[in-house]
């Protein structure tokens, strides 16, 4: 059957479709209000997001899909020059990045997509491969280094995050089968991560010495003033809601709250409000949330990042003061802090919450408390 429009973009069902990065059920009204008339497709292919009132953004890549794309590219380039290559990203989405590789070397751009505060768009990301009888993957100038526990990795290991090691050796792998060599020796390199990374919040994390390579979905999402604007009414339209401030917290709050509907803020946790006759939940990993909630958490402590702090003493007395801090700030909002694996390190707040929506008899169920 011919696909029937009202307007352009609108799905077959008429039930709009599902975003294949976040897992939100894009509402048909959403897509009948875009002037785009490939919106639906956009939407599929994972690029591309859509705000309540039509308007599409695209969405930038990670350092871990572009680091992904120079070691592919740097293997591929041994047996001759490579200009655009295909990606996996950890979302199960194939991308398409132009590249310039050629004798071994690439170099791949990041993308930033429609996000206007992103500090590493535009950033250059090199690998040098070499053939040899086994695959080794070495993290040189520009990428930092843990000097802080609690983050993606051991204290002195390079700034990679699983997710974006494991999509690179993917990449990596599929460039020697396609070549056909044993192996490859690749040296990662950001030639301007050091200067770039004194923009981002790496220095404040214990990340010393350069950019992460991250992405636990291989997207950046996109954000600027329309994006606030639309967070704010998801937020307010939902009887029960839940905001997050990461894609762990995204993940897990599906999970251990699935009758409410999940909002992902990132940082902007300032603008924040709930109206009196929800049940909000605000949930994700401590260190934002915490430092949010009382910025001098770290004052006097030794620690000089919240997530070492939470990691080494998760009974520190700062933990459970910041965590009363954000009950005054959404006195009628339950805080739960994560872990990286979903388990729930401290709740307060919302005192009655459970009782009325059972959620804890769900959580009890889920292995996480």
């Amino acid at each position: 059957m011919p696909e029937q429009r009202d307007r352009p973009g609108r799905s077959e069902s008429g039930q709009g479709c599902t975003d294949p990065v976040t897992g939100f059920a894009v509402p048909d009204s959403w897509i009948r209000s875009c002037s785009d008339a490939g919106a639906l497709e956009k939407i599929k292919s994972g690029r591309w997001t859509i705000l309540s009132g039509g308007i599409l953004c695209r969405r930038g890549l990670t350092t871990g899909t572009t680091a992904a794309a120079a070691c592919k590219g740097a293997v591929l380039s041994l047996v001759g020059p490579v200009n655009c290559l295909d990606v996996m990203t950890p979302a199960g989405i194939s991308v398409r990045l132009p590249v310039v590789a050629a004798k071994g070397f690439c170099l791949a751009v990041k993308e930033g997509g429609d996000h206007q505060f992103d500090v590493t768009a535009g950033l250059e990301i090199a690998a040098q491969a070499r053939p040899a009888g086994e695959t080794a993957l070495h993290a040189g100038k520009g990428i930092g280094r843990i000097t802080a526990r609690g983050l993606c990795d051991e204290v002195g290991r390079p700034a990679i995050s699983p997710s974006a090691r494991r999509q690179i050796m993917s990449a990596i792998a599929e460039a020697l089968e396609e070549t056909g060599l044993a192996g490859a020796t690749v040296e990662l390199t950001v030639p301007r991560g050091e200067e770039i990374a004194e923009k981002t919040l790496n220095p404040r994390l214990g990340i010393a010495g350069g950019v992460s390579i991250l992405g636990s979905t291989g997207f950046v999402e996109p954000w600027n003033d329309h994006f606030a604007e639309d967070r704010a009414q998801e937020i307010k339209n939902a009887p029960r809601v839940v905001v997050t401030t990461g894609r762990t917290g995204l993940k897990f709050s599906r999970i251990l709250f699935p009758h409410h509907k999940a909002v992902l803020m990132g940082s902007r946790l300032d603008s924040l409000a709930f109206k009196k006759d929800q049940e909000s939940v605000l949930c994700g990993l401590p260190a934002l949330i915490l430092k949010w909630a009382w910025p001098e958490i770290l004052e006097n402590t030794g620690y000089g990042t919240v997530a070492e702090m939470v990691e080494k003493e998760p009974q520190h007395k700062n933990i459970a003061r910041a965590l009363e801090a954000a009950c005054r700030r959404l006195p009628a909002t339950r805080i739960v802090l994560l872990g990286r694996d979903g388990s729930i390190l401290a709740e307060a707040g919302g005192d009655d919450f459970g009782a009325r929506d059972g959620s804890k008899g769900r959580e009890k169920e889920a292995g996480v408390l």
